[in-house]
């Protein structure tokens, strides 16, 4: 076209861009297709295109918002977070949601465990169509899980840590594929959107395959162990890695054997319940999926005898069955110019020490908070927080929630800062590979259930709210079995506000409460929970002694050899031990 400007006129250009993408239909017909959708564009006007989003933008924020008082910068940077999700997800479909959502190249397009466990909480509970296509991306993929578990010896599924397609796409085994706790990440995600919602119809149809397979891997790749002083047997799973990259391949990773025993737990539950509320979906699973007369039993009994480590002599829960008899990394004298760690040192010199990339032990307590009390929560908190290292954007958002439970509030709110600004700061410097979707769900999450005190164990709703100091409010929507539920938290009570629906039944503090549809609902707070002023260090830890009667000790591990290392000297000096990074570094 042309245009005739003219000095001090403004021209305006618009331009309109449709897209189409399927697998099963020829590239001729999607190009077809895509003219098809600007000629209507061009015949409807694009006002009215713009109203229409508009209004889709309108019902998204009216139903996922955050509210928080006092601080435009945080209110903003919260929905710039929620924006991100709301493009990632939304065409979600059968398709699921890629670690750099629509933002960015980084990770190829990739997804991985991230999404269960920090997208979906954020999608079940404003907008849960969305976290149902999500899910049903895992069900379509219950093909290739089969496969991988089979090349694994294993019977069940097993979802790959790194996919686009439903296949293994990661090259690195060890920080990789051995991460087998993505399948219970799968089934926490699934039973999570179910309390959410109460949509059985999905789970005896679809989610009933993922829960039932996902057991059958647990229960295979579990052995039992019987020792001479303790006539009780015990289950445990040995040779797998937890979300913490920075120790591999281990047996009894805490975080993997808990999250194991909740989704054997779930699988169990599951087929009890659906047997009596829908025994024809029941009878066509068991024809489906050919179950055994004794599964159900075989997964509670490997439940029940779960191993969970615990150590008397540090009063904590070790990352795995050998990690406290590792040398502790120093991180507190550490040189910035040397993180991350895994960009200055090889993976072989970091998985020799009690250092990790990102929350493992601190994220079970969170997920499956309700198995562990207070004091194990401060114990192993205090214990795990120093040595983490934050290299990983999945670290900081649950460091938040555990700092605000257990009593850090100052700390919690400078890792929500972390967490919030990941992004908008390039905290990490990688910002240009694209968004960190699952940074921003984390940020839902960390307001919600970190400042908010939202949990949601054993399927019911209970608040035990920690606002920081300096916010005078807070305010987020939940949906809750398909009631809407405005929760309004000050210093000094809480607010609920219930839409149309059902009558919804929470607890705040350990107090029942019940709200009827369109109704409000004041409750008074005497605190804002338990505060501890600065942060745990390690050594504090420093005069218990190990079971073999050594006591801790920290160092930064240093080059040694006399050996020229090819490098300039300042090379060498400011970054010992340079090596090859490792394939499939989660960012």
């Amino acid at each position: 076209f042309r245009v005739r400007a003219k000095a001090g006129v403004p021209v305006t250009v618009t331009k309109l861009v449709s897209y189409h993408t399927s697998r099963g239909v020829p590239a001729r017909e999607l190009v077809d297709r895509c003219r098809r959708t600007l000629d209507r564009a061009e015949a409807e006007g694009v006002d009215t295109f713009f109203t229409r989003q508009r209004e889709w933008l309108d019902a998204f924020w009216e139903r996922s918002d955050v509210r928080i008082g006092g601080h435009d910068d945080l209110q903003q940077a919260t929905r710039w977070c929620l924006f991100q999700l709301a493009q990632a997800a939304a065409r979600a479909d059968g398709l699921g949601v890629p670690a750099k959502g629509v933002s960015g190249s980084g990770y190829s397009g990739h997804y991985f465990w991230d999404t269960e466990i920090y997208v979906l909480p954020f999608l079940a509970y404003t907008t849960p169509q969305w976290a149902r296509n999500a899910l049903r991306m895992r069900y379509l993929m219950l093909p290739a899980a089969r496969r991988r578990a089979r090349q694994l010896n294993e019977a069940g599924v097993l979802f790959p840590w790194r996919t686009i397609n439903g296949e293994e796409a990661s090259a690195y085994y060890a920080a990789g594929t051995a991460q087998y706790h993505i399948n219970a990440d799968v089934s926490f995600a699934l039973a999570k959107y179910v309390r959410a919602t109460g949509d059985t119809e999905f789970l005896y149809r679809e989610g009933v395959d993922i829960a039932v397979e996902t057991a059958r891997m647990w229960a295979s790749l579990g052995f039992w162990r019987e020792t001479e002083l303790d006539s009780e047997r015990s289950f445990h799973i040995h040779g797998v890695t937890g979300p913490d990259e920075y120790t591999t391949v281990v047996n009894d990773n805490l975080f993997t054997n808990v999250m194991a025993r909740f989704n054997l737990r779930f699988a169990a539950h599951t087929l009890r319940d659906m047997a009596l509320d829908a025994p024809e979906d029941y009878r066509l699973m068991v024809d489906r999926l050919g179950l055994g007369e004794h599964e159900v039993e075989a997964w509670e009994a490997a439940a029940e005898a779960m191993n969970i480590p615990f150590s008397d002599a540090f009063g904590i829960h070790p990352q795995d069955a050998v990690f406290l008899e590792k040398e502790v990394w120093d991180l507190e004298n550490t040189s910035p110019d040397q993180r991350p760690l895994l960009l200055h040192f090889h993976p072989l010199v970091i998985y020799r020490y009690q250092v990790l990339k990102q929350a493992d032990v601190v994220l079970a307590l969170f997920l499956q908070g309700n198995h562990f009390t207070a004091e194990e929560k401060l114990a192993d908190f205090e214990y795990y927080d120093p040595l983490t290292t934050g290299d990983s954007t999945l670290s900081a958002v649950v460091q938040a929630i555990l700092a605000a439970e257990v009593g850090y509030q100052d700390l919690a709110l400078r890792y929500f800062l972390d967490s919030i600004y990941v992004d908008l700061g390039d905290l990490h410097h990688n910002a240009a590979d694209g968004v960190h979707v699952a940074s921003a769900g984390g940020v839902w999450t960390a307001l919600v259930s970190g400042f908010g005190g939202m949990r949601d164990h054993f399927g019911e709703l209970s608040f035990d709210p920690r606002l920081p100091a300096d916010w005078p409010e807070l305010s987020f929507t939940l949906h809750w079995q398909g009631t809407r539920l405005q929760v309004t938290i000050a210093r000094d009570r809480m607010w609920f506000a219930a839409g149309p629906g059902q009558s919804v039944s929470f607890s705040v503090r350990g107090a029942q409460y019940v709200i009827d549809p369109e109704q409000e609902l004041m409750i008074p707070l005497a605190d804002q929970g338990p505060v501890i002023p600065g942060r745990p260090s390690i050594r504090q830890f420093a005069d218990v002694t190990r079971d073999d009667g050594s006591l801790l000790s920290a160092s930064v591990p240093v080059v040694t050899t006399s050996i020229p290392i090819v490098g300039s000297p300042e090379t060498f000096e400011s970054v010992p031990d340079q090596l090859p990074q490792a394939a499939d570094p989660m960012s």
